[in-house]
Order: C-alpha cells, then structure tokens, then sequence
C-alpha cells in the first residue's frame, strides 16, 4: 500500500440538505458502493486557512481563544475561514495573521494542508509557514468581536509548543499538526522518511 490519499468517489443516489446556515451547510447522502447503501451526514465547509507564524528565535505566535463547541480556551494559531469572495488563500492567510497577531511577514510558504474532520465535513485547512515577522500597520476598519475580543496573542518557544503537544497539553489539532510539521522540517524527522 502506498501511503498517500487518493481522489475516490462513490456513488451518492440521493441527497438531502438538511440545514443551509451563514457559512456552514448540513446534508444527508445515501452512497452506495457494491450493493451496500448508507446515508452519510456531511457538513459542507468553505475551507480556511491557518498561520504558523516563526520568527528569527524560533518562537511560534499563539493565541489563546474561547471556543464554546469544546467549553475550552485553546491554544491556536492565527486562522479563518475562506469565506471572502474571491480571496486566495495566501490573501486569506496575511488577512488573518495581521488582524489576529498584528504581525506581517516577508516570507510566506505552505506548510501542510490537513482534513480535520474527514469523517463528517469537507473542511480543508491550509497552514502556511510565515516568516520574516514586523510589527503590522492594523486594519482602521477591523473590529475584534465576540470570542476574538478576549483573544490574547503570546509568542512561545517551537520547542515548547512541540512539547505541550506531544504530551496533550494543548489539543488544537492544526497547532499540533503545524508544529509536528514544522519541527521536522527544522530539526529532522526522528522516525526517517517512511518509505
């Protein structure tokens, strides 16, 4: 077995939108593959985008946020949804690393893309890698509201962030996939190139 994903589609006889909201959409799918026929609840998602900021001392911009679905504050990255007409994804990015941490950066690449609730929604997050960080100059026209408000920004070490991590500190899965990614593409993958 190869280990890489790959396009897939099976047959989908009937599908229902169960509810349309603001930014997300619910519908319920009969697939059918071989005989077997099953409904699958799937919600619809825009995608977002998600910002490991790094700068010169390897320290990673956290934010700390509420978010009532979990009852938690987590530890996150700076990320939003691609809910903007025609906004590329890197535009999306640079949008929400200066409104989020008020920082901009020179250099920017992608890090990984991650699916991370395949199991019911279409939800694709892009993480770039920022770099080169400056103090922003803030958007006069952006507002933080509801959980942004009491949002707080800290710049914490990689290898601390790595560490909370790997030890279930903080459980925010694109922080943890971003970090896990970005350590091994700075200080090597510790378990070789599984090939």
């Amino acid at each position: 077995m190869s280990v890489e994903d790959a396009a897939e589609s099976w047959q989908v006889v009937d599908s229902v939108l169960e509810f349309a909201g603001t930014v997300l959409s619910l519908r319920r799918d009969t697939v059918r593959r071989d005989g077997d026929q099953f409904e699958r609840e799937v919600v619809d998602h825009p995608g977002a985008v998600a910002v490991f900021a790094l700068d010169e001392d390897e320290r990673v911009l956290v934010l700390n946020q509420y978010r009532h679905p979990v009852q938690a504050r987590l530890v996150e990255m700076p990320a939003g949804l691609l809910d903007v007409a025609d906004e590329a994804p890197l535009e999306a990015a640079r949008r929400e690393l200066l409104e989020e941490g008020g920082v901009v950066a020179e250099r920017w690449s992608e890090l990984i893309d991650v699916h991370p609730s395949p199991g019911f929604s279409s939800e694709l997050i892009r993480v770039f890698l920022a770099e080169g960080i400056s103090v922003g100059k803030p958007d006069p026209d952006f507002r933080p509201q509801h959980e942004e408000a009491a949002m707080t920004v800290e710049w914490v070490p990689l290898a601390d962030v790595v560490a909370a991590a790997l030890s279930g500190r903080v459980r925010n899965g694109i922080l943890i996939a971003g970090s896990l990614a970005i350590w091994a593409t700075r200080h090597g993958n510790p378990y070789g190139s599984g090939t």
